[in-house]
């Protein structure tokens, strides 16, 4: 993945921000032994209260960037909603980090921007080949 990421206020830098923010929050690391991935939401929700906070300061950039693309009031309260039931189990004391691993809220989040962005500004899309 290229980490050279643009500053600019037009959809396609937004789309490579969020994008990148999700790798980094989801999908930045792999669990030795498997090939399950996790990132920083899980890693820094092991640390009490303090790390479980960061997380969703993290969570909610992507959802400060969908409202820089004008998405509505229903698809921003969709995704705080996660962020927001991400943290609430998170930091209950152990079961809350396994949740951690498991519940994506932020891959959610992306899913929901990226549905808006095809629709709404079809040339971000990039191709895969």
């Amino acid at each position: 993945m290229d980490y050279e990421l643009p500053l600019g206020n037009d959809p396609v830098s937004i789309r490579r921000r969020v994008e990148a923010m999700e790798h980094v929050l989801e999908r930045a690391f792999t669990l030795p032994g498997t090939n399950r991935q996790f990132g920083l939401d899980a890693l820094i929700g092991l640390v009490p209260v303090a790390g479980d906070v960061i997380a969703a300061a993290m969570g909610l950039y992507l959802v400060w960037e969908a409202r820089n693309l004008g998405m509505s009031k229903w698809q921003l309260a969709r995704m705080t909603a996660n962020v927001g039931f991400d943290t609430l189990v998170g930091a209950v004391p152990v079961a809350g980090d396994l949740f951690d691993f498991l519940y994506r809220s932020n891959s959610r989040n992306l899913k929901i921007i990226r549905k808006h962005l095809d629709k709404h500004h079809p040339h971000t899309r990039v191709i895969d080949g």
